[in-house]
């Protein structure tokens, strides 16, 4: 018979990881996040200066945007280098990273995953196309996002002739994962959060590597998890667990079981009133939508994309399958700071085997946001305005899926527009212009695109452009628009005009 899991107080943990460790952390949002862990170690740190120097790895942005999640280790000192998919869920983190008080690097929030899941299996890294012409090629900028990140942590390799990337391995000491049940040999289930995430492939990272794993849980039973299909983390991974019982799920109140995929009925499929998007936002998803055109296989990425569910629904157009990054396969996809889960999923697996499903070219067409975007078609969503926001997920699904439909606004910081019977009018230009000459972040690659043979449409409030083989073609302008003042006196560079009737001879 295996030994009995320890079960911990959250300061023995903290007393357990050592100065300079390498954690790797599971989470989205509050999703699935170990805050109550994370909270024992921040007050370690604030109370003693230990641990320090550390190094965090996560794929996913963790936290409220306040205090909870990466902001626990958001302090001077107590983090030395983190390598993460997305930050803006950690102000305080990203400060650190402007600041230069650590190494701060970014990768697709795939990549991460799947580079967990490698050094669990002891196997030299990821090799993969995804990233090839974005900031994460070395070509570029090799991941780096500041000045004090000077480690090269990918590599440019060929086989057969074909460019690839290899994301180099590295040692983790520990990792901090959430579950929700906990039998006394360690098994662990997920059965009432919102979704999986990768912690299997976190815990594997550190127990394979001859680190520590320890998890925070909701409660602890005697007997073992039952069906034992839910052991989604088996014991042997297990090092030590906290209970937590009342940790919160989601931002909503209380447990949701439609959430889990726990609910019997079907919530989806009642009646009730759809979270629409408003005003601009509105505007933009609504003309994005129509671009579905029959897709089967649909992402749907945070933003303004995410308010596109709705709108299908609302006229009867959602017979696509839809997915998220998450690990979330249909459902009513909630939005907002509740983005990553949905109401009545037909599947919820772990988001490793998500960007699989991605990486494979499992998508039809992707709805994703926009940052900047510039004359060769390049997008830049993950340094914004100088502040590090990372990709999440966002590389790993628009090089790969078969369309991909960027959703912006044309212009940034005080735009003001509406919408009546069809024509749009523009009250006050925006102070910031999206269209630039030159993205300040390659986080999608026109070039690469091209090559790769999608279908890429960019999507604003006044005007749609598409990506050709010369850069980008402006092909529809909304009723209501001036070609000249709205739109081509307002952008950075001169895109090719492919507008069909009058507007056409414009300018």
């Amino acid at each position: 018979m295996a030994n009995e899991v320890i079960e911990l107080r959250g300061e023995e943990a903290a007393r357990r990881i050592p100065d300079g460790a390498a954690i790797a952390l599971t989470g989205s949002g509050v999703f699935l996040e170990a805050d109550d862990l994370f909270a024992a170690l921040e007050r370690a740190f604030l109370e003693t200066g230990h641990p320090r120097g550390l190094t965090l790895v996560h794929a996913l942005g963790i936290g409220d945007g306040d205090k909870s999640g990466l902001n626990r280790f958001a302090h001077e000192g107590m983090v030395a280098r983190v390598i993460g998919g997305h930050w803006s869920w950690s102000p305080t983190m990203q400060r650190l990273a402007r600041e230069e008080k650590i190494a701060a690097y970014s990768f697709p929030a795939g990549v991460i995953s799947t580079l967990l899941r490698e050094i669990g299996a002891r196997r030299p890294g990821v090799i993969t196309r995804i990233g090839l012409g974005t900031f994460a090629d070395p070509r570029l900028d090799g991941g780096r996002c500041n000045m004090s990140a000077t480690e090269d942590l990918v590599e440019l390799v060929d086989f057969d002739g074909v460019e690839y990337l290899r994301y180099k391995p590295l040692k983790i000491n520990v990792a901090l994962v959430r579950g929700t049940e906990v039998d006394r040999r360690g098994n662990i289930s997920f059965q009432r959060e919102p979704t999986d995430l990768d912690a299997y492939t976190v815990a594997l990272a550190a127990h394979n590597c001859g680190g520590r794993v320890y998890a925070q849980v909701e409660t602890r039973r005697e007997h073992r998890v039952l069906p034992s299909r839910l052991a989604r983390l088996p014991g042997v991974l297990v090092d030590g667990v906290f209970v937590a019982p009342d940790a919160r799920k989601t931002y909503l109140p209380g447990y949701d079981p439609h959430i889990a995929g726990e609910a019997t009925t079907d919530y989806a499929a009642r009646d009730a009133d759809l979270e629409l998007p408003t005003g601009i936002r509105r505007i933009v998803a609504e003309r994005a939508s129509h671009e579905i055109d029959g897709a089967h296989s649909v992402n749907f990425g945070y933003g303004i994309p995410g308010g596109i569910p709705a709108l299908l629904k609302a006229r009867g157009a959602a017979t696509y399958w839809g997915t998220i990054e998450q690990g979330i396969h249909n459902g009513e996809m909630l939005d907002g700071p509740m983005f990553g889960a949905a109401r009545d999923p037909d599947a919820i697996i772990p988001s490793i085997d998500q960007f699989d499903f991605y990486s494979g070219g499992g998508i039809d067409i992707a709805f994703l946001g926009m940052g900047e975007l510039d004359s060769q078609g390049n997008v830049n969503v993950s340094v914004i305005g100088g502040r590090l926001v990372g990709p999440g997920g966002f590389v790993d699904i628009t090089q790969t899926a078969k369309k991909v439909v960027f959703c912006g606004t044309f212009e940034a910081k005080g735009l003001e527009v509406s919408e009546n019977d069809g024509t749009l009018k523009i009250a006050r230009y925006g102070e910031v212009p999206k269209l630039v000459e030159r993205v300040q972040h390659v986080t999608f690659s026109g070039e690469q695109a091209r090559a790769n043979g999608q279908e890429v449409v960019y999507v604003t409030e006044r005007a749609v452009f598409r990506l050709g083989a010369e850069g980008i073609e402006l092909v529809e302008l909304a009723e209501g628009v001036d070609l000249q003042r709205d739109v081509l006196e307002r952008m950075a560079f001169t895109p090719h005009l492919a507008l069909a009737g009058p507007a056409a001879a414009v300018g």
